[in-house]
Order: C-alpha cells, then sequence, then structure tokens
C-alpha cells in the first residue's frame, strides 16, 4: 500500500473564523483545478454558490468543466474562511476518494492550525472522516448532522459543526445540502 501525503499547503486567510476540514483530495487525475474540493463532480463549490449567490454554477468558469479557483480564492478570504483536511497523510484502499476506503496514516495537527488563526471560534468538517478525526483530536462525541460539539482550545471556545458530504455519493439532494450550509453559515456569522 502507498502512503499518500498531503499535495496542497493549509489555506489559511489573515483573520480567518472558520476552519473547513474535508478528509483528503481525491487521487490528482481527478482534479479541475489545484485546490480543495477540485473534482468537478463534486459539489462543495455549488452549495457555496447556491448559499451565497443563489446561483450554483457561481464559481464555474464559463466554459463550465472546471471551478474558478480565483474566484474561489478571492471569496475565501474575503468571507475568512480556511481550508485543510483531516488527514495529512492516507492510504487509499481502493482507487477512489471515498472516506470509507481511506485510511489515515497521519492526522493533521488541528491544534496547530487553530494556533495559527486566532479569530477562529468554528470548526466545520465536511465528511465522516473528518469528523471522526476532529472528535478523536478533542476528545468529544461527534454531533448529528447540521449540529455541533463545543470544546476548549487554549482558553478559547471553539463550535465544531458536522455538515453534509459534498460528495455526490452522499445521498441527499444539492438544495436539500445547501439548506443545511444555509443554517450553519447563519449561525455563526458568516451568511
Amino acid at each position: 500500500m502507498i502512503v499518500e501525503r498531503h499535495p496542497l499547503e493549509p489555506f489559511v486567510p489573515e483573520g480567518a473564523k472558520l476552519l473547513m476540514l474535508g478528509s483528503f483530495p481525491p487521487a490528482r487525475e481527478k482534479w479541475s483545478m489545484d485546490f480543495y474540493y477540485p473534482n468537478f463532480i463534486n459539489d462543495m463549490w455549488r452549495i457555496f454558490g447556491v448559499v451565497f449567490f443563489s446561483d450554483k454554477d457561481h464559481f464555474l468558469l464559463p466554459d463550465a468543466k472546471r471551478f474558478d479557483k480565483n474566484c474561489i480564492i478571492n471569496f475565501l478570504t474575503e468571507r475568512g474562511i480556511a481550508l485543510f483536511d483531516a488527514a495529512t497523510a492516507i492510504i487509499r484502499t481502493k482507487n477512489n476518494a471515498s472516506d470509507k476506503f481511506l485510511e489515515v496514516v497521519e492526522p493533521t495537527d488541528i491544534r496547530a492550525l487553530l494556533d495559527r488563526m486566532p479569530d477562529c471560534t468554528s470548526i466545520m468538517s465536511t465528511g465522516q472522516k473528518s469528523s471522526e478525526c476532529i472528535c478523536t483530536a478533542f476528545g468529544i462525541e461527534q454531533p448529528n448532522i447540521g449540529g455541533y460539539s463545543e470544546f476548549f482550545h487554549e482558553e478559547r471556545m471553539i463550535r465544531f459543526y458536522r455538515m453534509p458530504s459534498s460528495s455526490r455519493a452522499y445521498p441527499k439532494p444539492l438544495m436539500d445540502k445547501a439548506e443545511i450550509y444555509s443554517r450553519f453559515f447563519k449561525e455563526i456569522g458568516l451568511l
């Protein structure tokens, strides 16, 4: 089995208030851009488009075959949203990005990420594997989808929100996922 190291650096804009943690990027051949949630069939950037702009195609390039990385980065920077994944090294037990077939070899040092983000008071997981890693790291219970658990990092109260996966393999329509994300972003004051 091959151990894969994370191919991206954490995206941490100055003043970030939210840390989004997925599980791990898909294999490089599935990427439509060199950034997070790069698989064109993943709905994360469509969910963001619906939630913030009422347009699922807002973050698509005009050729509609890939996402607009610069538009996404500008948006995330403006809103104070940081991105990384809950695993820094994994083994794929099957040749896909499904959480079911990822074995975490090295979890991300989430505490070190939070140390770089003094304004961050919320962490959001975008899948089952990332939720498990976060709960293990902080010794907290896994909340229901759309719910949260609280913990302290140093002297700062952090809310950990478990969100539905943006993968199309997760059996929920785009608009239903967007509704849950919309409630979350309103609750943390980013919408």
